[in-house]
């Protein structure tokens, strides 16, 4: 992503505009929180109870907490805050227990959303409730909209490039990646040797990394080298919340797994951190690449 094309996906903030964050785990939500800060907008931040685990940085900033149960809470909150627009930022692990949530008027109102949402899986329950704040009022916005810096931008974007071996990885890889997200069930996939070998569960992508590490003494990829981790939105994906992401920790994980490199959709994937990754990914000898968004890839 150029510098020319970020400025352009910049959102334009009124100078009365107040902006709130829901704040989960990872570097998202400090990323987000000081860009705000340095466009003259200091955040609210709504610290999603148990998931935020940069707390020091985010100390700065106005905080409430927020359990997922007491979702219904959140429109009075953002009301009192007179909250102008919601930014979803961070991972948030935790599914909210529904028999553990506390009957309120606002609450009633969006229990069947969330039930709806739930059984739809992430992606149809962010949906779903970016649908529910946009009808009270409030804008939900990407946080890409925000920080368009940590868009992926296309082509290699470290000093190691994909092999021919690594394209083919990248094909297997990339479209079992949008298999899976079709179905909402992840949106990262791993291919070893020509095929896809993990597909990314609830467990996450570091998650995935790790069992592809366990698998590498596995009889059927013992002797086969390097393998490719590609990250796709989901087909139709909710784009304001939840792209796919890459950090340091992704990149160490992948060398960790034997994997050559990282391929992510550029201008639809975060990269977090982004000076640090791309550093860690050269001095590791590892590839991270920006495909172009929906075409397939082309080996070289």
């Amino acid at each position: 992503m150029t510098k020319a094309e970020a400025a352009g996906a910049k959102l334009d903030l009124a100078p009365a505009s107040r902006v709130g964050i829901i704040a989960g785990g990872g570097s998202l939500p400090v990323e987000v929180a000081a860009s705000l800060a340095r466009q003259g907008h200091p955040p609210v931040i709504i610290a999603a109870e148990g998931e935020v685990d940069r707390k020091q940085e985010l100390a700065a900033y106005e905080a409430e907490q927020l359990a997922l149960e007491d979702f219904g809470s959140l429109v009075p909150l953002l009301r009192r805050k007179r909250i102008s627009h919601l930014v979803l930022a961070g991972e948030i692990r935790r599914r909210p227990k529904l028999s553990a949530m506390r009957p309120s008027l606002g609450l009633l109102a969006v229990v069947p959303t969330v039930v709806m949402g739930l059984a739809r899986g992430d992606d149809g329950l962010l949906r779903i409730l970016t649908r529910f704040l946009e009808k009270r009022g409030i804008k939900v916005v990407g946080a890409h909209e925000i920080v368009p810096e940590l868009l992926a931008g296309k082509g290699p974007l470290t000093q190691a490039e994909p092999s021919k071996a690594d394209w083919r990885d990248i094909e297997a890889a990339r479209v079992a990646a949008k298999a899976i997200g079709a179905l909402d069930i992840g949106q990262a996939a791993i291919a070893i040797g020509g095929r896809a070998i993990a597909l990314e569960g609830i467990e996450g992508t570091n998650g995935l990394l790790e069992r592809t590490r366990q698998l590498r003494d596995h009889g059927r990829l013992a002797g086969k080298t390097r393998g490719v981790l590609v990250k796709c939105a989901k087909p139709g994906q909710e784009l304001r919340a939840d792209l796919p992401t890459i950090g340091p920790r992704t990149v160490e994980a992948a060398q960790e797994a034997g994997l050559a490199g990282i391929a992510v959709e550029a201008g639809r994937s975060l990269i977090l951190e982004g000076p640090d990754t791309i550093a860690r990914a050269n001095a590791l000898g590892l590839f991270i690449i920006g495909l172009p968004a929906e075409e397939p890839a082309h080996g070289h």
